[in-house]
């Protein structure tokens, strides 16, 4: 039951959006605040460049036929799935709260929960840890390249050079410039976990904070009640529903063995959260992204909780298969 509450970092999201709701920061230090925030922003993807081990990726991408199928479901199904909702809005979903949940099926796939979750299942650790890194680099590129695709052709918002611009100053250039000196300070940075996990999540709450004072200020709450709160949760779960069993099925029909299988159903069906609301305050520069981020944090919540779950099941099943007695 334990594994089925949220977790510390779900609680201090929701903390930053009532602190939000109830003092908005504005005017010249919300300026100020977003400053530190885009630096902060720019540290985390450094940080995410000098964590990744070259040699680990390079391992990984020998198994290209898992690697492929993960992406594809991350990049391809998921936004198709995203276009799919398009049919119910806006009579039955809200246009803000549609196109956030077409942000979050172009995002790249989480890092540390979908290893840990590989881990705990008894899956392929190794492919994972390519497939959960190969997906946030190509998300760099894809994820505004979707959104410039899917988003302009709704007349939303389209790709332009400024945007272009900054998503290579503050995500792709501090990522490069973590790659480069990987070799030097990476084994100090992942030895640092411990140190660094709570900069990684108070950047994520800098960002969420600064959103929904906006949102706020713009009358977000008035805009979104709660059977729309209610309506998003249903939503979300239900894709990633979808998406298990996509990965599931698809695993078994391409022959993967238990392993590879395990790995594309934690990988392919997670979004991060870490590079989503990131990349929100990047490629929706000016406008209002707390509608736009809080598809993503819903969903945050629900896939740790079920792939928990999930996980469990999985390495209770290997358990129980290698105590059971052989047959006579």
């Amino acid at each position: 039951m334990k594994k089925l509450l949220p977790d510390t970092f779900t609680w201090l999201l929701v903390a930053a959006v009532i602190l939000a709701s109830l003092l908005p920061i504005s005017g010249e230090p919300a300026a100020w605040f977003g400053i530190a925030t885009n630096v902060a922003i720019a540290l985390l993807f450094f940080l995410h460049g000098a964590r990744l081990s070259t040699d680990v990726v390079i391992a990984g991408f020998l198994h290209w036929r898992l690697q492929l199928f993960i992406l594809v479901t991350t990049f391809a199904v998921f936004p198709l799935l995203g276009l799919g909702l398009g049919l119910f809005s806006p009579w039955l979903i809200e246009q803000p709260i549609y196109l956030g949940l077409l942000f979050l099926c172009v995002l790249p796939s989480t890092v540390q929960s979908s290893i840990a979750f590989t881990s705990i299942a008894g899956g392929n650790v190794p492919a994972a840890i390519c497939a959960a890194s190969t997906s946030n680099i190509l998300g760099i590129f894809l994820t505004p390249a979707l959104v410039a695709l899917l988003f302009s052709a709704g007349g939303h918002v389209g790709m332009s050079f400024d945007m272009v611009w900054k998503i290579m100053l503050q995500l792709f250039l501090p990522f490069v410039a973590g790659q480069v000196l990987q070799p030097f300070i990476g084994k100090w940075v992942r030895s640092k976990k411990s140190l660094l996990t709570p900069f990684d999540r108070g950047s994520i709450l800098m960002v969420v904070y600064l959103a929904f004072s906006e949102a706020v200020t713009e009358g977000i709450w008035h805009r979104v009640a709660l059977e729309d709160l209610a309506l998003l949760i249903l939503v979300d779960s239900l894709l990633l529903a979808v998406v298990l069993v996509i990965t599931s099925v698809g695993g078994k029909l391409l022959g993967f063995n238990r392993e590879d299988r395990i790995t594309a159903v934690f990988c392919g069906s997670k979004k991060s959260l870490a590079s989503g609301v990131p990349m929100a305050s990047v490629i929706f520069a000016g406008q209002s992204i707390g509608a736009i981020v809080l598809p993503l944090m819903l969903f945050h919540q629900i896939q740790l909780m079920v792939c928990a779950w999930l996980a469990r099941v999985y390495a209770d099943r290997q358990k129980s298969a290698e105590t059971a007695p052989a047959p006579v």
